[in-house]
């Protein structure tokens, strides 16, 4: 039961990130991305944080972990590829990446 529970608390934030991200997209770029282009980004965001070891980082002296987003953009492109979404642009999905770190930055958990 708790496991069920976590997955839809996972599903609940996936929904709000997605939102937020649709949000934080220049108008331009609204309309090229549907809910399961994002959802898919999003999924595959999380997968680099997890297989990269960028989170496993030390923090610097002032608590902040450097992330590349062009490495997470490449990843994005890569999987795409591979799993046959898209095609996405990089400068596209780079705002899909900034977006997910600024809905982390808005519930303080990234900096």
């Amino acid at each position: 039961m708790a496991q069920e529970e976590d997955f839809l608390l996972d599903d609940e934030d996936d929904e709000k990130t997605v939102e937020f991200i649709k949000n934080y997209l220049p108008q331009e770029l609204k309309e090229k991305f549907t809910d399961e282009d994002l959802y898919y980004m999003l999924d595959v965001i999380v997968d680099y944080y997890t297989t990269s070891g960028c989170l496993d980082v030390e923090p610097d002296e002032e608590g902040f972990i450097n992330i590349d987003q062009d490495e997470i953009v490449d990843f994005i492109l890569k999987a795409a590829k591979k799993d046959g979404m898209g095609p996405y642009e990089a400068d596209d999905v780079f705002f899909v990446v900034q977006g997910e770190m600024e809905y982390g930055n808005s519930l303080g958990e990234v900096e």
